[in-house]
């Protein structure tokens, strides 16, 4: 099998994307492995992992859409935004009805200005955020424009006393954070909200139909890699087929004739290897990352 591919995993709560990718290091032997896209210790779901020279492909993958199932707790605030964090405000939400909430979220719904939680991994001065937070250090984080392309309300449940819980499923753009969703209900409606469960179910085209586990992985270690480069940049990139002397020019940096193509596409050689990532700008297709062995 290919070394050098995507694999989509899907991430057990409790552990970091930092390490999921350090146990991917270890059963691919390799060191050249990272994530597109971090997800919170608290969250499970889909984690794309590029290992080897599909590493170059995760900015890419990164700034791809979101898709997520999610609870929302009403009548409770906390210091991270989600349930990993400390308690800072209880009001009861018993109260508050059905048709508020859907107004609410109905409102954090479209193009909107989100303040990141500061919980975040966002830097400041070089710093992360919540690095700051934990030492005791101000953050004011400003307004970021994300697309939240949708926010169904899946179930309103009042299991408990003075808590609403609302199951959502949520498809939104890269840099938006649920968690301030959930911060931002609670505070239209005056009564505090935070995150109690948040499952990533897309990122892009990658599903979680299509992920594994890390014990899966493990069983099948070092043969790791489930989408190999060629195939992954297929499922990124609209594809162009090179000729034998256009490779050799793209595969040293230089420039191939437009074709008129907006947007990055693949380039692939009569091998059907992948050799460059390229875009279009006047009149030359120039490739952005070169992938072609060396």
């Amino acid at each position: 099998m290919s070394t050098d591919g995507l694999i989509v995993v899907d991430k057990p709560g409790g552990i970091t994307s930092h390490d999921a990718v350090a146990r991917i290091r270890r059963l691919a032997r390799t060191r050249r492995v990272g994530h597109g896209g971090t997800l919170d210790p608290m969250a499970t779901g889909v984690l794309v992992i590029g290992v080897g020279r599909a590493t170059r492909l995760l900015t890419y993958v990164i700034g791809a859409g979101k898709s997520y199932t999610a609870t929302i707790r009403l009548g409770q605030a906390t210091v991270t935004d989600d349930a990993e964090g400390d308690v800072v405000a209880s009001t009861p939400a018993a109260t508050v009805a059905d048709e508020a909430i859907r107004a609410v979220l109905e409102a954090l719904t479209g193009e909107i200005d989100q303040v990141p939680s500061a919980v975040s991994a966002i830097k400041i001065n070089g710093q992360r955020a919540y690095k700051r937070v934990r030492e005791g250090a101000p953050v004011d984080l400003p307004a970021r424009r994300v697309t939240v392309s949708r926010l169904d309300v899946l179930a309103l449940r009042r299991d408990q006393p003075d808590v609403v819980d609302i199951d959502v499923d949520v498809a939104c753009s890269t840099g938006t954070y649920i968690r301030a969703i959930a911060r931002d209900a609670g505070l239209a409606l005056g009564v505090g909200g935070h995150l109690t469960a948040l499952r990533r179910t897309a990122v892009g085209g990658f599903t979680l139909a299509e992920a594994v586990t890390l014990d899966e992985l493990e069983r099948r270690a070092p043969e790791v890699v489930g989408l190999p480069l060629a195939g992954a940049a297929e499922r990124l990139f609209a594809r162009r087929d090179a000729t034998a002397d256009e490779t050799k020019v793209l595969s040293h940096g230089g420039p191939l004739d437009a074709v008129g193509r907006t947007g990055p596409y693949a380039v692939f050689d009569p091998a059907g290897g992948l050799v460059a990532i390229v875009s279009e700008r006047a009149g030359r297709a120039r490739a952005e990352v070169v992938l072609a062995p060396a």
